[in-house]
This record gives C-alpha cells, sequence and structure tokens, in this order.
C-alpha cells in the first residue's frame, strides 16, 4: 500500500514561482528509489495532462512541450519525497495538480495516465495574470 500526500499550491501571480512536494509513505513492496514518479494536471473542463516524470534514482527525465524550461522535477529518496519546481509561471499552468507513483517495472510511456498505479488527492495552483 502507497500514499502520495501533495502540498505546496497556491496562488502565484504570472511570472512567480512554486515548489509542489509529493511525500510518499510506502507500508510495503518495493522501496521509493525504485519507483517511477510523475505529475499530472488538470485544469477546469479538462482532461488530466502529463506534466513531468522522473524515473527510479536515476536522472531520467521527461516534460511536457508546455513545462520544458520552467518546471523541474527532483526526488530525495531519502525523504521518500518528490518535487516539481515551477519558475516563470502563467496563467495557462492554473490547474489541479496530481503526483502518482507506478512501483513496478513496465514498458508503457512515462507520460501515459494509464502507466501510474498511486495518486495524491492533488493541490491547487492558481496563477493570476
Amino acid at each position: 500500500q502507497v500514499h502520495l500526500v501533495e502540498s505546496g499550491g497556491g496562488l502565484v501571480q504570472a511570472g512567480g514561482s512554486l515548489r509542489l512536494s509529493c511525500a510518499v509513505s510506502v507500508v510495503s513492496g518495493r522501496t521509493f528509489s525504485t519507483y517511477l514518479m510523475g505529475w499530472f494536471r488538470q485544469a477546469p473542463g479538462k482532461e488530466r495532462e502529463f506534466v513531468a516524470a522522473r524515473q527510479r534514482s536515476g536522472a531520467s527525465t521527461d516534460y511536457a512541450d508546455s513545462v520544458k524550461g520552467r518546471f523541474t522535477i527532483s526526488r530525495d529518496n531519502a525523504k521518500n519525497t518528490v518535487y516539481l519546481q515551477m519558475n516563470s509561471l502563467k496563467p495557462e499552468d492554473t490547474a489541479v495538480y496530481y503526483c502518482a507513483a507506478d512501483p513496478r517495472s513496465g514498458s508503457m510511456s512515462a507520460k501515459n495516465f494509464y502507466r501510474y498505479v498511486y495518486w495524491g488527492q492533488g493541490t491547487q495552483v492558481t496563477v493570476s495574470s
């Protein structure tokens, strides 16, 4: 069983920054360092979309084109936490941001919603113009 809790959302002006955190509690099974971790977001009236992902323990990352160069995903395996540093925020970044985890080994793209097994409850990010 795995629990994910996001934090760090809020209201920020365009051009500002926020850092989201996702604390992962692992009750049993594989350790956090082996998990694929991802961030997704969902704006009102829109489907949930991929934002960023970071592979197990390594440096491999993926980003949506819309956030490349502005957002950075990182992880601290000692703290079982993954972060999303968001810079140069735009009003179109406004959404509920979700943390997601996949403890398995698999070939499905890290950008695919269906790849992930566990999800957090989400944290609201609002960017004002």
